[in-house]
């Protein structure tokens, strides 16, 4: 039940990521708008964050049946199972609008065009030979 999700869940983080990088390497011209911008890191955040707390979930699972095999059956039912994983995809997709509220609230204000793949740090001042 719960790698179903965990499929399902990496199917979708693909999707939201490989067209646009698809793109990026076919066409000349790397650009995306800004709703698009904002679409990409919504659903790449939501489902990031949703694979990282079913990881968790998957984790306390495998926790419950080894060391409670006896009781195991009684308190992962199948109900408890769907539960989890609502849970896990709530506090997945709010978190993502949380943090992609919040960071489309910061003001940009310099060029919108970078030259390189990584942000945080500043392209080298030579290029490599």
């Amino acid at each position: 039940f719960l790698l179903s999700h965990l499929a399902f869940i990496d199917l979708c983080y693909s999707s939201s990521i490989g067209p646009k990088m698809l793109q990026n390497l076919l066409v000349e011209e790397k650009t995306i708008s800004f709703s698009g911008c904002f679409a990409q890191l919504y659903f790449s955040s939501a489902f990031a964050t949703t694979e990282c707390f079913l990881l968790a979930t998957m984790a306390y699972d495998r926790y419950m049946a080894i060391c409670k095999p006896l009781i195991y059956s009684a308190i992962m039912t199948r109900r408890v199972c769907k539960e989890l994983v609502v849970g896990v995809y709530t506090y997945g997709f709010l978190n993502s609008v949380m943090q992609t509220v919040l960071t489309f609230q910061l003001s940009f204000c310099d060029s919108n065009i970078i030259h390189h793949f990584y942000c945080a740090d500043p392209p080298s001042p030579c290029p490599l030979l």
